[in-house]
């Protein structure tokens, strides 16, 4: 707060920052101009007007009026073709109709090359030799909607008018801007600018978006980009690596729970004397178990992985034909579901649980790590360096 205060006083004379009274600010010379608007105000994060000419100010406003200008014809140029076409022939010579024009980037393939020519041609005329600056960023004389160029007079006399159209103008220009970088970047990825996904048939996720595990509210998640490029070996290994993980993690989180509430008589060690309800619970337990007791729970592991489970069943990752919960294993026969969406709701169900657990688990550790217990009881936390 202090910072803030000096910071304030220093530039406005008062800590509590009045803007009026800050006379210096560089920013002085464009928070009147057209195109500051609410919310934001003068928006500049980028620090371009600091050290500014008015020059490269009118320079940067010309550009982003004329590249918003262009953005909303090029949006309505998208959208126009969807519901009309003009009559007749766009290329006489070469038989090319208006309605065999395909919308959006696709009628770039289809223009002539005379076609094409023509329309840099007519840019460069109106850029440079047509439009002629009256001094005002974006102002070539031509009135309202340039209706000037059809020999309509349709100026704004009326300052407060005039500076509301112009605002209108900017703020249209610069959400076309960004809509029509949307409509390109759909229509390259779909055929269409509307984006349907359906369209996106060349998508590298296609071979994934159906599969198991692929779930609302997030649908196919992959923010890191892994499944760009990546071969069926590749999904196969890493589902059956999350799979794996995830049936861990379940099981670690009931063994975190369970000795809260009931724990196995007799004894853990009778050669050490260690029974199961002197264990304490969650981590330190690790320094509890006897060697041995380490020695048998990685063998148990091997054995599990190396020899038990180690052939998938039809290529399908985390099958081992083990049945529903593992239970062949225990030599109970279980035919599984023979349902198609049955099994697909189970075996979906237990990766979202393994989710869930994973992360689970993490919290539990790191609880467990700062407090002595997995419940996270903060006054149990006594070695914090912020007591």
């Amino acid at each position: 707060a202090i910072i803030g205060m000096f910071f304030q006083d220093g530039l406005t004379g008062s800590a509590w920052g009045d803007w009026a009274l800050y006379t210096d600010s560089p920013l002085r010379a464009y928070e009147n101009e057209v195109g500051v608007q609410a919310p934001v105000g003068f928006w500049d994060p980028l620090g371009l007007a600091a050290g500014s000419t008015n020059f490269d100010y009118k320079r940067r406003r010309e550009v982003e009026i004329k590249h918003g200008r262009v953005a909303m014809f090029a949006t309505m140029g998208y959208i126009a073709p969807e519901y009309y076409k003009f009559p007749g022939f766009l290329s006489t010579s070469a038989g090319l109709k208006f309605v065999d024009v395909p919308n959006g980037l696709k009628a770039l393939s289809v223009m002539p090359t005379a076609g094409i020519a023509q329309f840099f041609a007519f840019i460069g005329f109106i850029e440079l030799s047509y439009n002629k600056s009256y001094g005002e960023p974006g102002n070539y004389g031509k009135g309202l909607f340039g209706l000037g160029s059809l020999g309509i007079s349709a100026g704004v006399d009326d300052p407060k008018k005039r500076d509301k159209k112009l605002r209108a103008e900017i703020s249209n220009g610069r959400l076309a801007m960004v809509a029509i970088i949307g409509m390109f970047f759909q229509d390259g990825l779909t055929g269409s600018a509307w984006g349907d996904w359906a369209l996106y048939t060349d998508s590298p996720l296609r071979a994934y978006e159906n599969e198991v595990g692929v779930q609302a509210p997030v649908g196919f998640w992959d923010p890191l980009g892994l499944a760009a490029g990546s071969t069926n070996f590749d999904y196969k290994r890493r589902r059956e690596v999350e799979i794996k993980h995830g049936r861990v993690a379940m099981f670690a989180t009931m063994g975190y729970i369970l000795p809260e509430f009931w724990r196995l008589p007799g004894f853990l060690s009778p050669s050490y004397g260690i029974k199961y309800s002197e264990m304490p619970n969650g981590l330190a337990a690790i320094s509890k178990v006897p060697a041995l007791g380490w020695a048998q729970f990685f063998a148990f592991i091997f054995i599990v992985e190396l020899n038990v489970y180690n052939e998938q069943v039809n290529g399908e990752p985390g099958n081992y034909g083990a049945g529903f919960l593992g239970i062949r294993s225990i030599g109970i026969m279980s035919p599984g579901f023979k349902d198609p969406e049955t099994r697909k709701k189970k075996l979906n169900s237990e990766i979202a649980n393994g989710r869930l657990a994973m992360m689970a688990i993490l919290g539990m550790f790191f609880q467990d790590g700062l407090t002595g217990s997995a419940w996270g009881d903060w006054a149990l936390y006594s070695a914090s360096p912020l007591r």
